[in-house]
């Protein structure tokens, strides 16, 4: 696991320390730094309207996970990437979908065809995947360390309360 130090030399500990506290005020949820290109970009844990998992009429394409590539020069294949939460609920991307730098995927819950054209891979479960009071959303490289972990809550961090937190920008 590699963890980006926070802290480079005593000297910067009290703009670093002022810095911290500062974006601590302004961060939406709990996050560990990673080095990876890919990273959570947001989550729309709570789909508009109620709760509706019916794979035929229900809303749980409408909850969704947002991955994206951070890198400016390398591309990333999904096969293999695995997302959860916190509950142990899974989905390992098992066909080859790659990201270009700056690109992005929206994992959905629900039934529907993936594509590259429109950024879209569909878990195909109609159980919502996400917990409407809170989470945690990890991501996993293919050979297994963590590219990605968020921890969210709907009090804390849904400010307008739309069901959504954008974590990296």
């Amino acid at each position: 696991m590699n963890i980006r130090p926070v802290l480079a030399t005593a000297s910067a500990v009290s703009v670093s320390a002022f810095a911290a506290v500062a974006l601590l005020g302004a961060a939406p949820a709990y996050a560990t730094e990673y080095s990876s290109a890919l990273k959570v970009r947001g989550v729309q844990y709570d789909a508009p309207g109620r709760d509706d998992n019916r794979c035929s009429g229900g809303n749980t394409a409408q909850e969704y996970v947002t991955l994206k590539n951070y890198s400016k020069s390398a591309t990333i294949n999904l096969k293999g990437y695995l997302v959860k939460d916190a509950a142990g609920n899974r989905f390992t991307f098992t066909r080859s979908h790659t990201l270009q730098p700056g690109d992005y995927v929206r994992l959905r819950g629900g039934k529907g065809t993936d594509s590259d054209a429109k950024n879209v891979v569909y878990r195909n479960n109609c159980n919502f995947l996400w917990n409407n009071g809170g989470d945690t959303i990890y991501l996993y490289k293919p050979s297994g360390p963590h590219s990605d972990t968020h921890k969210y809550t709907k009090s804390a961090n849904d400010r307008d309360g739309n069901g959504y937190i954008g974590f990296h920008s």
